[in-house]
């Protein structure tokens, strides 16, 4: 008797010390805050690239290049894209031509020999020699592939001894013709690296950013699955090296939005660049196509504004018509979409956001934050402990001793993981717990009061005359009553569940998840976890047979399978498959979501969430409403759960501002009590049909 009331007193404890990290969370807050307000220029680029493969089709490619710049550059592109150069790339550019073996000896008139297979370039002209002679001969050099001087008609060239195919793979320097071009046009130059060149050269990297440097670039964009010195960091400490000379030339990094994994080696950088980061959104070749300029605007508007993307990237590609017989490709049309007064730069600079060269968030991480970030953990293992102590109240104490020692021992071997797990579980335990203290006060007002249903409106007749069975409708209260008390328990749950919002976005407070270098794990487990364990509380602990939760669990486990289970579990299981389906940021969204979605944005600014306001909200206040009444209104509880659990879900996507996830959860709350509120004068309204008209109908017909 003495430990349980020890594990009783000690709940009020765990909630003061809860409370206390909740407090403790609130300064973290305020500083990512003005953290997310440092930054707020959009730059918009263009590949390079793929206007030159784009131009190497037309009649005249020169021409067309040197066009297109303008239009773009007269539409509002700051930046182009440049890769580091190739023989096709520069085959493509008009600088050089390269022949095989056969087609060599073609151009000269002779029989090809049987002996070897080279590869026989010829520059375009003097300057092209010039300059670019050097790019191929230092590459070979690197690789170790023999090469000879060689001329055709007066025009210089080289004999690369490989073959052609072998030839066109090899990744070369940046083409400097290329650089001095877009500089020369006035654009700013976006540099994309890759990791092919190996092994890693820190003397000859440290040329290609210093000549870079020369050209005003301030950040770097990787080209592939890993960043610059990623394959070689285990050998020779290459990212290392690389890092310290991004930081010594002051260069910063460019990750890419939506990569099904961050690109190998960058989060090394970012750490050793201090976070010089700006996250970049690609617009795809068959989007850049496809899209109106409305639905680019709204794309770019809302990606700026809830993911913090501060650099814009867009695509083109030859696409044939065969109906007309032409190729297109979409820089004319993006042109017109991005400039002129209606255009997609202007609507994202009404949105806040004005064009210029991307600048990363001012991040400086203050000494007073690591302690308070002890005391917001206290506070998330105190609130799950909470959790535990709701299903299994004798071991309280142990589990809150055991979460200290275990997160204290995971923070030494990694902080990062100890965080996100504390975060899962405070995530779910809140509005588990909401949900757990409503049916408890449910519990306690209909324990013990179920009865015959009552009134002669309610009777259910028989041929043999009138009979009444027992069900679970429980005596009669006011509407007035009635609507008030679900008021009030559903502002109580809220504010249960909204305890764990702190926690979340205080134990996660790291510019490393605003920038999505990490992400928050546990997604799936936060959307079916709060909805199993109340579940499991519903049907396990909230009875009153004396049976206790071992023997309910057992008759439950003993009861005959019925094909009405089965069905019921296939439906239930469907739903849940479509509700993880459309879950998270890869989730599915229908085309009326899509609609409601676009109406909510213009509307308010800020879209509420979907689930919050239509499948969670409404559900539970209704059920709350139903439940004073009615036993079978408990599953609508169950299902409301969806949408305490999405609030918090909504803090732990660090990307979206701060501000932003707060006006979208008080949104979402505003309009699920308004929709709630209408489907509780709906349900009164066919209730009051039913007792009226239809029962007497029934039971006459019955009878």
């Amino acid at each position: 008797m003495r430990w349980q009331r020890w594990n009783r007193r000690a709940k009020l404890w765990l909630w003061i010390i809860t409370l206390i990290g909740v407090v403790a969370a609130l300064p973290l807050g305020a500083s990512r805050m003005a953290m997310e307000g440092t930054a707020d220029t959009v730059e918009y680029v263009f590949d390079y690239r793929d206007i030159v493969e784009v131009a190497e089709l037309q009649p005249r490619p020169e021409d067309f290049v040197e066009e297109k710049l303008e239009r773009l550059k007269a539409a509002g592109i700051t930046t182009m894209a440049v890769y580091e150069s190739s023989l096709k790339e520069l085959r493509q550019a008009g600088r050089l031509t390269y022949y095989n073996e056969e087609d060599a000896a073609l151009l000269q008139g002779t029989v090809p020999s049987g002996e070897v297979n080279h590869t026989y370039v010829v520059f375009d002209g003097p300057e092209e020699e010039e300059k670019l002679g050097p790019v191929i001969r230092e590459a070979y050099d690197r690789m170790g592939v023999p090469y000879r001087d060689w001329s055709f008609e007066g025009r210089g060239g080289l004999v690369l001894e490989e073959s052609s195919t072998a030839a066109a793979l090899k990744t070369l320097d940046f083409d400097p013709m290329t650089l001095q071009a877009v500089a020369d046009a006035g654009f700013h130059i976006l540099p994309r690296f890759s990791d092919r060149v190996v092994p890693y050269d820190a003397e000859r990297t440290a040329a290609q950013l210093e000549r870079l440097k020369a050209y005003g670039v301030t950040r770097v964009l990787f080209d592939g699955e890993k960043a610059k010195g990623a394959s070689d960091q285990g050998a020779s400490h290459s990212l290392d090296s690389f890092g310290e000379l991004l930081k010594q030339y002051d260069l910063g990094l460019t990750a890419i939005e939506n990569l099904k994994k961050p690109q190998q080696g960058i989060n090394k950088l970012a750490y050793l660049t201090d976070y010089n980061v700006v996250r970049v959104y690609s617009l795809s070749p068959e989007d850049s196509i496809e899209m109106t300029t409305a639905g680019i605007a709204d794309r770019f508007e809302l990606a700026a504004k809830d993911r913090n993307i501060r650099m814009f990237f867009l695509n083109t590609m030859n696409k044939g018509n065969q109906d007309r017989g032409v190729l297109e490709n979409s820089i004319d049309k993006l042109a017109d979409a991005m400039g002129g007064e209606a255009g997609v730069i202007a609507h994202v600079e009404e949105a806040g956001f004005p064009a210029g060269i991307a600048q990363p968030f001012d991040y400086e991480k203050a000494s007073w934050e690591k302690p308070v970030r002890g005391i917001v953990a206290l506070g998330a293992i105190a609130i799950i402990t909470l959790l535990v102590a709701a299903f299994i109240p004798a071991i309280t104490i142990p589990v809150f001793l055991i979460g200290l020692v275990g997160s204290a021992g995971l923070y030494v071997l990694n902080s990062s993981l100890m965080e996100q797990g504390l975060a899962l579980g405070a995530a779910v335990s809140a509005p588990t717990l909401a949900l757990i203290w409503v049916m408890n006060r449910i519990y306690s007002r209909t324990v013990g009061e179920r009865r015959m249903v009552g009134g002669e409106e309610w009777s259910v007749g028989t041929t043999g005359g009138a009979e009444k069975r027992t069900a679970w409708v429980f005596p009669n209260v006011s509407i007035g009553r009635r609507l008030g008390t679900a008021i009030a328990w559903f502002v109580a749950a809220t504010l249960i569940s909204w305890t764990a919002i702190p926690l979340v976005f205080g134990l996660l407070n790291n510019i490393t998840y605003n920038l999505v270098l990490e992400q928050f794990r546990g997604v799936s487990v936060l959307h079916l976890a709060p909805l199993f364990l109340v579940a499991v509380y519903v049907v396990l602990y909230e009875s009153s047979d004396g049976r206790g939760v071992i023997g309910r669990a057992i008759k439950l486990l003993r009861e005959p399978v019925r094909v009405a289970w089965i069905v019921i579990a296939v439906v239930i299981g469907a739903v849940g498959f479509y509700y993880l389906s459309r879950t998270g940021n890869a989730g599915e969204v229908s085309g009326i979501e899509m609609l409601v979605r676009g109406w909510l944005e213009s509307t308010f600014g800020v879209r509420p969430r979907f689930k919050e306001f239509m499948l969670g909200h409404p559900p539970l206040l209704l059920g709350l409403f139903l439940a004073i009444r009615y036993r079978a209104a408990w599953v609508l509880i169950i299902v409301g759960a969806l949408g305490q659990l999405t609030m918090v879900s909504t803090f732990t996507h660090i990307h979206t501002p701060l501000y932003i996830s707060i006006v979208r959860t008080l949104l979402g709350l505003g309009a699920g009590i308004i929709i709630g509120g209408i489907l509780i004068a709906a349900w009164l309204v066919v209730e009051g049909v039913y007792r009226k008209w239809l029962a007497p109908t029934i039971r006459k017909y019955s009878a």
